[in-house]
């Protein structure tokens, strides 16, 4: 079986792409990188500092000095990938409900996003990966083998956050976890730079009906399609 070399996953909050990749990944082998995560991170790190998030420039010096890490070790205790800043594993704390609420106003800064764009081309350029994000293959790697947009109604992405608040031992509200999915994808298809968009040439999967294994199994339909075509070129 031909595999492509690279796979760009996209898509708003709570579709599913990040659990959808990983479990991709896992059956084909493949490295599951989660470009949010970084963005998580310097949000983190941020908010650890006392930077105000309007400050666009000390934001982009956060990112320009921050010592980011991807690192193969996954602890048994459910995560998807293991980040690490200056050495320090803070894969932890990236789920909380403040870096939530902060990580959209952190990734539109154009500074950040430019931080960054060079780790995740290198990642990317190992091969054999699975790449999930917002701007993945419009901005990445906008030659990436293989394009899926991953989508889901906003009422089942609330659903899906708040299910995953309770399971992590988390108060949530669903009427404040809908409503602030709203809020960011507003932020994330509006903003100037590298703005959530479907590439034109991703395939499209809605997840709103669909459970895990199903998500993932139609993912891997595409794939082998993907294979097929290959072999037929």
């Amino acid at each position: 079986m031909v595999l492509p070399k690279t796979i760009a996953v996209d898509g708003p909050a709570g579709s599913g792409k990040s659990s959808i990749s990983f479990a991709l990944a896992q059956r084909l082998s493949y490295l599951f990188v989660d470009t949010g995560a970084f963005y998580r991170a310097i949000t983190l790190l941020a908010l650890e500092q006392a930077i105000d998030l309007d400050d666009k420039a000390r934001l982009t010096a956060l990112a320009e000095r921050a010592r980011l890490g991807l690192s193969d070790h996954l602890p048994d205790d459910g995560r998807q990938y293991t980040i690490l800043a200056n050495g320090r594993d803070i894969t932890p704390l990236l789920s909380s409900s403040e870096v939530d609420s902060c990580v959209s106003i952190v990734s539109a800064v154009a500074g950040v996003r430019q931080a960054l764009l060079d780790l995740q081309r290198t990642v990317a350029a190992r091969g054999q990966v699975i790449m999930a994000g917002r701007d993945i293959g419009t901005i990445v790697v906008p030659d990436a083998d293989l394009k899926l947009y991953i989508d889901a109604a906003l009422d089942m992405r609330a659903h899906r956050r708040y299910q995953q608040r309770l399971t992590s031992g988390e108060s949530a509200d669903l009427d404040a976890i809908r409503a602030g999915l709203s809020s960011r994808d507003t932020i994330d298809s509006g903003r100037e730079v590298a703005p959530l968009l479907r590439a034109p040439d991703a395939i499209y999967l809605d997840t709103s009906e669909l459970t895990l294994d199903e998500a993932v199994d139609a993912a891997y339909h595409i794939v082998c399609e993907w294979d097929r075509a290959h072999d037929a070129s």
